[in-house]
């Protein structure tokens, strides 16, 4: 199975696990192994005043981050539970059409000590970067920590 199947049978198990994302209007995920791009529609995401509605940006963008360390620790072998630690957002500009969360995961490095933190402390936590996007324009950033348990 590859990377973009792996990603597709993911969203249909978030879908059932999660019932915010049926609501949120998630066009199918791209991932290539590093990077994850989920894709959302303004329409059941838009706040009073036609634009998108901060929750939303920060939910897809805490979604995104959140998917991407669960992707790569399932292709890792691992079964983990993953959660938000902290983040900081940052509003940039409003959306007026549909939006795109994107994330790329840390360089190699920063993967083996957090993979090394897990083989030995069955836990482990990684830094993300999630962009907010509409089209070329930056509306959001989310800086996070997102921390992993093994579940066994």
């Amino acid at each position: 199975m590859n990377h973009q199947q792996t990603a597709e049978l993911f969203q249909g198990w978030l879908k059932d696990q999660i019932p915010l994302i049926s609501h949120m209007g998630l066009g199918e995920p791209v991932y290539d192994g590093r990077s994850l791009v989920l894709t959302a529609a303004l329409a059941p995401n838009v706040n009073d005043k036609g634009t998108g509605f901060g929750g939303s940006l920060a939910t897809l963008a805490t979604l995104c981050g959140w998917a991407i360390v669960t992707l790569y620790l399932r292709e890792q072998g691992r079964d983990c539970d993953v959660m938000i630690r902290d983040s900081q957002l940052k509003y940039l500009a409003p959306v007026s059409d549909d939006f795109s969360a994107i994330t790329v995961l840390p360089e190699q490095a920063e993967l083996d000590s957090f993979m090394s933190y897990m083989e030995t402390k069955g836990r482990g936590r990684l830094h993300l970067k999630v962009e907010i996007r509409q089209g070329d324009t930056l509306a959001m950033t989310l800086d996070g920590a997102y921390v992993a348990v093994d579940r066994g």
